[in-house]
């Protein structure tokens, strides 16, 4: 049995630190307050970081959604409920990926 106390606790500690790596991610990708670099290696460059700060907060999107329905999963009764086949979760899966919806049977199913 997952203790639920503790997994919303894990939870809400992760969503409040991925907010704010996209709150800072949200700065360099949309406030950009710098002028554009004159030389061609350093836009160059500039554009690699650009891209590389986009797929992070593209990616950071992705875990605060996931995390919010984990977060919906424990209101409801279903955080350790595999969403494929209504298994339990295994604690040590939900401790190393606490938004994980797949026991590790499934997943390696979902990944392959």
């Amino acid at each position: 049995m997952t203790d639920y106390q503790k997994a919303k606790a894990l939870l809400h500690s992760k969503k409040a630190e991925m907010e704010e790596r996209l709150r800072r991610t949200d700065k360099h990708v949309h406030h950009r307050e710098e002028p554009i670099s004159a030389g061609f290696a350093e836009q160059a460059s500039e554009m690699a970081n650009f891209e590389v700060l986009v797929t992070l907060d593209e990616e950071g999107k992705k875990e605060l959604l996931q995390i919010d329905a984990a977060l919906q999963r424990i209101e409801d009764g279903k955080y350790d409920e595999c969403s494929t086949c209504g298994a339990n979760i295994n604690q040590k899966r939900l401790e190393a990926i606490p938004y994980t919806t797949y026991c590790i049977d499934c997943s390696e199913k979902v990944q392959a």
